[in-house]
């Protein structure tokens, strides 16, 4: 992983309607690293909305995010990013000296239903627990 001083690392997470798997990585990496991390997510050909299923599934553990708005992934959002992580869009994602790439195998849950949906993302939960774990480490405890 990239070195950081004194500033936070930022994700990108992309796949290719960012409209499931990259929308329910952006959630998780927000609600359990709060404002440690800086996150993006795009795609590489956007869908119209995100995928209702994956709303549904997020819903479940607590987190909205049916607000949210698929994006089409740009130069800048990987220039601007530390960490790049590619999920099932092959090398469409644009390579930049001096990052940090990694690509998740998981299944796409574009038009499956909540059921199909909820283990993709307790997947993405895990992975994205081990992400927070290399780039963002808890801040040591204060002793008085």
């Amino acid at each position: 992983m990239p070195e950081r001083t004194g500033t936070k690392p930022s994700v990108l997470f992309v796949c290719v309607h960012n409209a499931g798997r990259s929308q329910m990585a952006a959630a998780w990496l927000t609600h359990l690293a709060g404002d440690r991390v800086e996150v993006r997510s795009a795609g590489s050909d956007p869908g119209d909305r995100v995928n209702p299923a994956a709303v549904a599934a997020m819903a479940e553990v607590g987190i909205d995010i049916s607000a949210e708005v698929p994006k089409i992934l740009t130069v800048d959002a990987v220039k601007e990013s530390d960490v790049c992580i590619t999920m099932g869009c092959g090398d469409t994602c644009p390579v930049f000296p001096g990052k940090h790439y990694l690509d998740w195998k998981l299944d796409d849950p574009a038009g499956q239903g909540v059921d199909a949906v909820r283990p993709i993302r307790d997947e993405i939960k895990t992975l994205v627990e081990r992400l927070i774990a290399e780039i963002s480490p808890a801040e040591p405890e204060a002793t008085v």
